[in-house]
């Protein structure tokens, strides 16, 4: 799965932290939009998508939030509760947010402008995309020119 929790470095003494987040040194893309959720009321999923070709960091700024994430190979979850971690979301990754604390401010860092035709908004299509043709045993694969 295209998933990695990046530490984020640091930086502070008695009067506060502070972290950067820098194009190739802890944000593994080009960074061409950045947006972020807020004010989610209690109870609300928000996500349930995947991205063909989106690669994004996302970092609960404040509170915190769990992701459902699915590869194509099985669902595993995933706590961001932490702001000096980001989580790095490739492509052809599956996304659910729900459990929103009542403070959640989660920034996210994308690598495209938005893009409509980029999302798979059909779970059963994002498996059937993801996993390509299965091919019954016995069966022989065609591909006309």
């Amino acid at each position: 799965m295209e998933i990695e929790r990046i530490p984020l470095q640091k930086h502070g003494d008695s009067r506060g932290m502070l972290i950067a987040l820098e194009q190739d040194r802890n944000v593994p893309f080009v960074i061409r939009r950045v947006y972020y959720l807020f004010a989610t009321s209690g109870g609300v999923h928000r996500g349930r998508h995947a991205h063909r070709h989106l690669n994004q960091l996302a970092v609960a700024v404040r509170g915190s939030v769990t992701f459902l994430l699915d590869d194509g190979g099985g669902p595993m979850e995933v706590v961001l509760d932490d702001p000096s971690y980001g989580l790095h979301l490739g492509s052809m990754v599956w996304r659910e947010l729900y459990g929103f604390s009542e403070d959640c401010v989660l920034m996210v860092l994308a690598d495209h402008l938005y893009d409509p035709a980029d999302y798979i908004t059909d779970y059963a299509a994002f498996l059937r995309e993801v996993r390509g043709p299965v091919y019954q045993e016995g069966m022989v694969a065609c591909q006309s020119l």
